[in-house]
């Protein structure tokens, strides 16, 4: 029997490139806000545009938030004990979260968590997409394991953040 693999794959928000035109992400937002009041899967233009905002050229200038969370993958990674890691965002930049397990898969892993820094209930990227996205790669890969690390336990939230407060004070 092959011994499991594991892997994690941790999702952010994703962040505009600041010199990346206005317009652009615009008239992204008002084709994505059309095909979902229709429920239609994306057009064409959709998606080119959503690929070209993605894949802007990018520096810890023009994108602090990419920065950020390759900051806190970084501090992440040793108490993950050597498991295949990657990061992926859920909008606006790459990788997304099906190319990082397309990735992490051909890396070997058998079985993946998908952590997101997106902790508060309520939000649609972490409650309802990155599920979607999960349940939608699933018969992609069926010998793989695809879980995901959500809800947060508040508690332990609620710690973290007064912590955070008292260091601050």
């Amino acid at each position: 029997m092959a011994t499991e693999k594991q892997g994690v794959i941790l999702v952010g928000h994703g962040g505009i490139p600041r010199d990346c035109p206005q317009e652009l992400v615009t008239k992204l937002k008002r084709l994505e806000a059309l095909r979902r009041a229709a429920k239609q899967p994306p057009s064409v233009e959709e998606i080119d545009l959503d690929q070209k905002i993605r894949r802007w050229p990018r520096t810890q200038a023009t994108d602090p938030y990419q920065s950020g969370l390759e900051a806190v993958g970084a501090v992440l990674r040793p108490y993950l004990d050597g498991v295949l890691f990657a990061l992926a965002y859920n909008e606006f930049c790459t990788p997304t979260l099906e190319e990082a397990v397309a990735d992490v898969i051909r890396q070997g892993a058998t079985s993946i968590t998908v952590l997101t820094t997106m902790f508060t209930p309520g939000g649609s990227h972490s409650e309802i997409e990155i599920p979607e996205i999960l349940d939608h790669l699933r018969p992609h890969y069926p010998d793989v394991e695809l879980r995901y690390a959500w809800p947060f336990d508040l508690q332990l939230i609620a710690k973290t953040l007064a912590e955070q407060l008292r260091r601050s004070s």
